[in-house]
């Protein structure tokens, strides 16, 4: 899977494990993230993997910021873009199964890398069940975004 990842640079040190853990799954990775801790924008790393996906140059996205919080509500301001902050299992598989969540926002500070890398690999193992109800309200989701316009 071809996977955009960004991270800002609160989240420099997680910033290695992740993308070690993605090479050792074998995923294709576009590095768009900061490679040091001098002061950036998270707005501008959400945008910069959002771009990557509507391009088609991703099928799927990693945010990092240092809480997860402030990517993940850049991100989702992106048309078409569902974006999951992720903390546990259960939400890392859910957000995948039941809301088709195709950017995976984590924790950059204060977490473990080694819960960090766990989320990635059930987030990116999950696949989207189809159900219609789900479906129907993914569509919502879409139309909502057609309000802003």
């Amino acid at each position: 899977m071809r996977i955009a990842f960004a991270n800002d640079h609160a989240a420099v040190a997680m910033r290695q494990p992740l993308l070690e853990e993605l090479a050792a799954l074998g995923h294709e990775v576009l590095d768009l993230g900061a490679r040091d801790e001098s002061r950036t924008d998270y707005p501008d790393f959400a945008r910069a993997v959002g771009d990557a996906l509507h391009r088609g140059q991703a099928d799927r996205g990693i945010v990092v910021c240092g809480t997860g919080v402030g990517i993940c509500i850049a991100a989702n301001k992106l048309r078409g873009i569902r974006c999951a902050l992720v903390t546990d299992e259960y939400a890392a598989v859910m957000s995948r199964r039941h809301n088709d969540a195709n950017v995976l926002a984590l924790r950059g500070r204060e977490f473990d890398p080694d819960l960090n890398r766990k989320l990635l690999r059930r987030w990116l193992e999950t696949p989207f069940d189809g159900d219609e109800r789900h479906q129907r309200r993914i569509d919502k989701i879409a139309r909502l975004e057609e309000l802003n316009e």
